[in-house]
């Protein structure tokens, strides 16, 4: 699937309308395979985005865990060190 399309469930603060239209976004981008459509797609493509954004935070606000919700600060520096391992260390400026 695409790379930026992250998870956005169990995390505390929870996901935001932003954070799930733009997964939203990129997912109807990736099924379509334009990263902006034509003029004569471009409705059929806003309202796919449209439809994604209200399945996904349906599904987000109802899905339920017992883990304890991650913080995005330390999952993000779990990215990053994950990212230098994989690609090498960025130069220093």
């Amino acid at each position: 699937m695409c790379r930026n399309i992250k998870t956005l469930f169990n995390f505390d603060p929870p996901a935001t309308d932003e954070e799930v239209r733009a997964a939203s976004l990129q997912f109807v981008r990736k099924l379509s395979g334009y990263n902006a459509p034509s003029k004569a797609n471009e409705a059929v493509f806003n309202a796919a985005i449209d439809e994604v954004f209200a399945a996904a935070r349906r599904l987000i606000d109802s899905l339920e865990t017992s883990a304890t919700p991650r913080d995005r600060e330390i999952e993000a520096e779990k990215a990053r060190a994950r990212a230098a391992e994989r690609f090498g260390k960025p130069a220093e400026a």
